[in-house]
């Protein structure tokens, strides 16, 4: 009874103790809100209404009456860059370092801050220069990841290489892609300069660090072809097959001549009419109906391409099949199918497009890094009408 007893004194004791610490925070939850400037609450506002304007004016003034407001500079530095006003932004992380009481912690940030803003602007040595200063600091992922957009925008393939391995090496993630893509911008500036050996010495490099590198195995060839050994080069481009039997597509027009150079343009025509009744594709057809035309004619060029419409019907390969009839027409039949011909050829025109897996960007030539997000090997090797009759 005793114990019981104990117990019901005990309880309202905590309730009590436990309103009094609500009470408290509450008291000073309220008390610090009272310190904070009424401006910043009015920017805050304004952010919240997607009003970034009127939230920069605001927190420009705060900054005018609060200097020691350092949390402030940053949002304030971020919403200039989003804006485009780099200059400003500059500013504002310069005047944050030129601080002398600056906290070190602050002074890093301020330092990656700053960085950003050179590499919006475009100012790319100073970015370089100060994401430098970065790699030993707890910013040493995102000054890497940087350092390695520098290198790629400045076509610095080596110190890109570099840049990616340490990126590695460090755990944010791996790069073998990028790094076998690398290798390969400059085994063709080798093979621009005729320098075929090194080039080769530089693909392979790129195939062991990505063994599925397709555009490694075309350079092969080329580099191969350079040197006059055509039968290698062939041996070449026909790996593309085991690593990607679309890719074949790119380079069904190096393996078509490269038959033909050895005098054995009939297996070449085989062996392309085999990949394309395995992976089919526009490129591929068009390549093949050149070479049937000329060793075949044009009734075999004729059958060639109905099959392949019938099969996989486009617009792209109505346009092919157009082109084939008006060969061997009736001189009565001309203007009708001419008129016909070139209304489809127009609008395929805009179908015969590459497009972005990643960003949407559309292009003419087929591109191993996108110009619109810059992303590496997001190009499939089909047009678009193609890719959406295969969806």
């Amino acid at each position: 009874m005793e114990f019981e007893t104990w117990w019901l004194l005990v309880i309202p004791v905590f309730f009590a103790l436990g309103w009094i610490a609500a009470r408290v925070d509450i008291n000073q939850l309220i008390s610090e809100s009272r310190t904070l400037p009424r401006g910043y609450f009015k920017g805050l506002n304004f952010l919240l209404n997607e009003q970034p304007d009127k939230a920069i004016d605001a927190f420009i003034e705060i900054v005018k009456l609060d200097p020691e407001t350092v949390d402030l500079h940053f949002a304030l530095g971020n919403l200039f860059r989003r804006r485009g006003e780099i200059e400003r932004a500059i500013r504002v992380h310069q005047n944050l370092l030129a601080r002398p009481d600056l906290p070190l912690e602050y002074q890093v940030h301020s330092q990656y801050e700053l960085g950003q803003d050179y590499l919006k602007a475009g100012l790319l040595d100073r970015a370089e220069e100060t994401f430098n200063r970065l790699v030993d600091t707890q910013y040493s992922a995102q000054a890497r990841r940087a350092l390695l957009e520098i290198y790629q925008r400045e076509k610095e393939w080596t110190r890109a290489i570099e840049a990616a391995v340490a990126l590695q090496e460090s755990g944010a993630g791996g790069r073998q892609k990028e790094i076998a893509q690398f290798y390969c911008e400059l085994a063709q500036d080798e093979l621009v300069h005729t320098h075929a050996d090194a080039a080769l010495a530089l693909l392979e490099k790129s195939l062991a660090a990505d063994r599925k590198n397709v555009r490694a195995t075309m350079l092969m060839g080329d580099a191969l072809l350079s040197k006059g050994d055509t039968e290698a080069a062939l041996l070449a481009w026909r790996r593309v097959e085991h690593q990607s039997v679309p890719h074949i597509a790119l380079v069904a027009q190096r393996l078509m001549d490269g038959y033909r150079a050895v005098g054995r343009p009939q297996e070449g025509v085989n062996l392309l009419k085999n990949y394309l009744a395995e992976a089919s594709s526009i490129d591929l057809l068009e390549v093949v109906f050149k070479a049937v035309m000329e060793l075949d004619g044009v009734d075999a060029a004729k059958q060639l391409i109905s099959d392949e419409v019938r099969r996989t019907p486009t617009l792209l390969g109505l346009d092919k099949l157009l082109e084939a009839r008006l060969m061997d027409a009736p001189p009565g039949m001309w203007p009708e199918l001419t008129m016909v011909k070139n209304l489809v050829h127009g609008y395929t025109q805009k179908l015969a497009r590459y497009q972005c897996s990643q960003c949407g960007f559309k292009a003419r030539q087929f591109y191993w890094q996108c110009p619109g997000c810059n992303q590496w090997e997001t190009y499939p090797p089909r047009r678009t009408e193609e890719l959406n009759v295969m969806n």
